[in-house]
């Protein structure tokens, strides 16, 4: 599936942000299927975006506090210094019913912070180059 027939226009530029939790921040509940330990996760996510690198994807690994409001914080400064067209919400944030508050409070800083961002989801960290192609082939 992907957005090339829809009507909402592609994304201003190919830089992309992708967004999970901080690591240290998960317990081993959290973690995706098939992940045991804090340091699986870490190998899975620098692999993931190893392998988004590769694809010729422009962009920025950022994670984020459980806390929304410190979760606000850091992604505002992760916008200080860039503009994205696609920001990738992990499924570590939008799966998990407790973290709903947070996810809903980035969904709305982020088009606070750029109304024309497009958002992008994974469901899993080896899902995350399919899930951004979806909109960055739109454009």
């Amino acid at each position: 599936m992907s957005h090339e027939n829809s009507q909402v226009k592609p994304p201003i530029n190919h830089r992309v942000l992708t967004l999970g939790i901080t690591a240290d921040a998960l317990s081993p509940d959290d973690f995706p299927p098939g992940v045991a330990t804090l340091e699986e996760l870490v190998a899975m996510r620098e692999r993931s975006w190893a392998a988004l690198q590769a694809t010729g994807i422009d962009g920025e690994a950022g994670y984020v506090s459980l806390d929304p409001d410190e979760a606000e914080a850091e992604l505002r400064q992760l916008f200080d210094a860039h503009s994205y067209g696609v920001v990738l919400i992990g499924g570590g944030i939008k799966n998990v019913p407790e973290y709903t508050v947070l996810f809903e409070r980035i969904v709305n800083v982020l088009i606070d912070l750029q109304p024309d961002i497009r958002l992008s989801f994974s469901s899993h960290p080896t899902n995350v180059p399919e899930a951004l192609q979806r909109w960055l082939t739109k454009s």
